[in-house]
């Protein structure tokens, strides 16, 4: 192959070479060869290939679903006007999905400007000791509880999301080495609490994830079939499901990564160490707790997370948490954090919008339940593992939903699922891959905790082990739900 041109740098043509390239010539060769032989590829079939190959070749996920929703928009026998209206006139659904990300985002930078982290860990370090008595079992297992029910308050009552990791990890790594802890362990603790909570708990992210992404996807396609779901039927249907998730954590603690693992005892210079103390006082304090409890209050009372972010927002720097001026800092900080999955999400759904505008999901329905005919089991496992495929290559289940939701809900009713088996198969198959993605940012927080110290491989630690422990159980049970609910 010849040399790319010079305006490029080694590394961007390394890129093009190894993974732009080959996807190009994929989608030429397919797209090519339906036109040349007469072969219609279904244009579903074909924009779903072409952006999960791009997104396990690690192409920007933003880029690998215009690229995939424009190239199906064009097999489908749209003109490029009508693929990009059909994308630009689905992008609203996404965009509010995207802006509540931001101002969650925005609330979790004030959080962390508090100090409330920094003195919750410190805390914690204090209370178990990081000495010689520190080696009780009864020490390991306060630990993890503690690990896991910081991992649901995350989610759920103090909506920080993954924030929390590298900021409370840290300091505890001395303690851990001397317990011997296995760190794989703690990762799936992490991965499976965290992903457990939100898609059980209807609060926090939990609230976006099962009533705003969730319901509003199955009502929206499920409108002309006839299917209705209410708030309180997803719940119900992901109960199994995450059971299957936490039967996969209990089995990663007591079985898998229960024998001690030897660390290096070397002091942790984490990030957080470095940093000036916050000084908290009595006023900043109960500030904190008044902006955490208000933003909970609001977002139940108004059933919007958005508005329980920003009145927690506005309470921290109103109670001079951060300094005024300060403020546009603080919430730019916040946009950046929550930037990728925002645009991810509100692209989603432009994807999903074009999928429906070829109208050839219809018609992909029909071709599969011709495949697994009456088999219900079958289509279960088929709908499962493919979902699990899709989520693995760009690792965000909130934006899984809408890309699978046009293909199966249809598939499932015309299976003669009831409506609860079709919301834990659209749920659990948009979460599948979640934990255990190497693009997740549940993963990539895990590793940002307990790599501190530098003894912690992201995919060979983290990776791996929450993708065999949170999904195994997960689509097993989930496979039971679907044939039980």
């Amino acid at each position: 192959m010849t040399d790319l041109p010079l305006s490029f740098s080694d590394g961007d043509g390394e890129f093009l070479r190894k993974r732009v390239l080959p996807v190009l010539a994929l989608s030429a060769i397919l797209y090519g060869g339906s036109l040349a032989t007469g072969l219609h590829i279904n244009a579903v079939v074909l924009s779903i290939i072409v952006m999960m190959t791009l997104c396990l070749l690690r192409v920007p996920v933003a880029i690998a679903l215009v690229s995939a929703a424009v190239l199906g928009g064009l097999q489908a026998g749209l003109s490029m006007t009508e693929t990009i209206a059909a994308l630009n006139d689905s992008l609203l659904i996404g965009s509010q999905v995207g802006m509540t990300y931001i101002m969650i985002g925005a609330f979790a930078v004030a959080l962390a400007r508090s100090g409330l982290l920094e003195l919750l860990a410190a805390k914690i370090s204090g209370r178990l000791g990081t000495g010689e008595a520190a080696t009780g079992k009864n020490i390991k297992w306060t630990l993890l509880l503690i690990l896991c029910a910081a991992s649901v308050m995350s989610q759920n009552l103090i909506p920080v999301h993954i924030a929390f990791i590298p900021v409370l990890i840290p300091p505890l790594l001395g303690i851990m080495n001397r317990l011997r802890m296995d760190r794989r362990a703690v990762a799936c603790v992490l991965a499976c609490a965290i992903s457990s909570s939100y898609l059980l708990l209807p609060t926090g992210f939990g609230a976006i994830f099962l009533n705003d992404i969730l319901l509003t996807n199955l009502n929206q396609v499920g409108a002309d079939l006839g299917l209705v779901v209410t708030a309180d039927m997803a719940p119900r249907a992901m109960f199994l499901p995450v059971m299957g998730i936490l039967a996969g954590m209990f089995v990663a603690v007591f079985i898998t990564y229960r024998k001690p693992r030897d660390y290096r005892l070397i002091e942790n210079k984490a990030p957080v160490a470095d940093m000036a103390p916050v000084v908290l006082n009595l006023t900043q304090l109960l500030a904190t707790i008044a902006a955490l409890l208000v933003a909970l209050i609001c977002q139940i009372r108004f059933d919007s997370l958005l508005i329980g972010a920003m009145v927690g927002f506005v309470i921290l720097s109103f109670a001079g948490i951060f300094r005024w001026r300060d403020q546009d800092d603080v919430f730019t900080e916040g946009l950046r954090m929550m930037a990728q999955v925002a645009v991810i999400i509100t692209i989603a759904s432009g994807f999903a919008g074009v999928l429906s505008a070829t109208g050839e999901v219809q018609p992909l329905v029909a071709a599969s339940a011709a495949f697994i005919g009456d088999n219900q089991a079958l289509g279960a496992a088929i709908m499962l593992l493919v979902g699990l495929f899709i989520t693995i290559g760009f690792g965000d289940s909130f934006a899984s939903v809408p890309i699978l939701a046009p293909v199966y809900v249809p598939l499932s009713l015309a299976l003669g699922f009831s409506p609860l088996a079709t919301v834990a198969l659209l749920g659990a198959a948009a979460a599948l891959g979640d934990a255990g993605s190497p693009a997740s940012t549940i993963t990539l927080g895990a590793t940002a905790g307990l790599n501190a110290d530098g003894q912690h491989d992201h995919i060979k630690d983290s990776v791996i082990p929450t993708f065999i422990h949170a999904n195994f159980g997960m689509v097993l049970f989930a496979w039971i739900a679907a044939l039980t609910l």
